[in-house]
């Protein structure tokens, strides 16, 4: 191929890779340098090395207790003591030695919990640093059983799919709104929408703030949602604007991923012993989700799609409400799960947009179709039933 290049072409190539290289192995140089020769050794005064220690998960099982704990300081940090209720314990790492920043490690301890007491934990460290973990209520962590998993299951149906499934029943009912029908559904899908958006944002920020500083984690939240928004955007706007079913799959893709986000919280809270996942909360968190449903609908009254598409939609929307329950209760930490909703927050601020557009396609004043009733009706009626049904369901 080169031969069929013209040389002057050729030598350009050639000489775009040296002016590429050259920064390049002039900083390799000055890393090695600043590795060799530490000139940064005179700042330093004999004060210990910052450290940082985040509890991520806690155990609590027939053997004791186990904490998954991650280091964050500037140096590797190493574990020398572990106190619970004020009485130091004999305790075992995996893996043992010092804890190097980013990296976590399992403390376990043969404490013997007390069901349902509270419990006070502090790990010292070699340079004397302390950090403390509090378990509010003791209780035994579920365990991956077959049983278990199953309970798990049966709960994210009832709290993803099945609300879903609710909602998208009215679709024979729906079919028969006029042209104010339609905008008020279309702009209660939007409020609900935006509701669930400002929700996730506020939970993967809280989160945030929960997990190991090396992580970062509101940058991490912000970058994770803005980057979904506009890798969802692209594909979405591949062959045009969506709509119908297209539009639909994309509500309930957005829909889905709040909803892993939120299976995710349930598990976690679940797994942690701070709240008893009762019926009444069961119950709320359906009740919750029951507008998703008639929002995804929306979109597809003009058309005819057959049962196996509604059947998709419900599986798409709440499914991940049962893969959330799985993982936050057996494996999941702060940050994973705040990406988690960082992502779904990107996801549905793009089925904003694009339910957006498609109303003010629907209409002649464009833009101005926010401001009539039906729009503002439904606006404001999607955020409000949200809102008052999140009450029955915070943990």
């Amino acid at each position: 191929m080169n031969e069929t290049l013209p040389r002057a072409a050729i030598r350009a190539a050639k000489t775009n890779l040296v002016w590429l290289a050259l920064p390049l192995i002039a900083f390799a140089i000055a890393v090695a340098w600043i590795l060799s020769t530490d000139p940064l050794s005179g700042f330093r005064n004999g004060a210990p090395p910052i450290e940082n220690l985040t509890f991520e998960r806690t155990v609590l099982d027939d053997n004791g207790l186990s904490l998954l704990v991650r280091a964050g300081g500037s140096e590797p940090m190493t574990v020398a003591q572990v106190q619970v209720d004020d009485a130091y314990w004999q305790f075992t790492q995996d893996p043992p030695g010092p804890i190097a920043r980013g990296r976590a490690a399992w403390l376990k301890l043969p404490f013997p919990w007390m069901l349902g007491e509270a419990h006070a934990v502090k790990v010292v460290t070699s340079t004397g640093a302390t950090f403390a973990h509090n378990i509010a209520v003791a209780v035994p962590t579920p365990q991956a059983t077959t049983g278990q998993l199953r309970l798990q299951a049966l709960v994210g149906v009832i709290v993803g799919i099945v609300p879903v499934a609710v909602g998208l029943m009215f679709y024979p009912v729906l079919r028969g709104v006029g042209r104010k029908g339609m905008d008020f559904l279309l702009s209660l899908t939007i409020g609900l929408l935006g509701f669930l958006l400002v929700d996730a944002s506020a939970e993967a920020l809280e989160l945030a703030g929960e997990a190991a500083a090396v992580f970062q984690g509101p940058v991490m939240v912000v970058l994770a949602g803005v980057g979904s928004f506009l890798m969802l955007m692209a594909i979405g706007r591949r062959s045009g604007a969506p709509t119908g079913l297209a539009l639909s799959t994309y509500i309930a893709l957005g829909i889905g991923l709040h909803n892993l986000g939120e299976g995710l919280a349930i598990g976690a809270a679940f797994a942690a012993g701070s709240a008893g996942l009762g019926t009444f909360l069961v119950l709320g968190f359906a009740l919750h989700n029951v507008t998703e449903g008639i929002g995804i609908a929306a979109p597809i009254l003009k058309h005819r799609p057959q049962a196996w598409v509604f059947a998709g939609l419900t599986l798409l929307a709440g499914g991940p409400a049962v893969i959330g329950m799985w993982l936050g209760s057996l494996a999941t930490s702060a940050q994973w799960s705040a990406l988690a909703l960082a992502v779904g927050a990107g996801a549905i601020l793009q089925v904003i947009v694009e339910v957006g557009a498609y109303l003010m396609r629907q209409g002649d004043r464009r833009g101005d179709i926010f401001l009539t009733p039906p729009v503002m009706a439904g606006l404001a009626a999607g955020a409000t039933f949200m809102y008052l049904t999140a009450a029955l369901v915070k943990i």
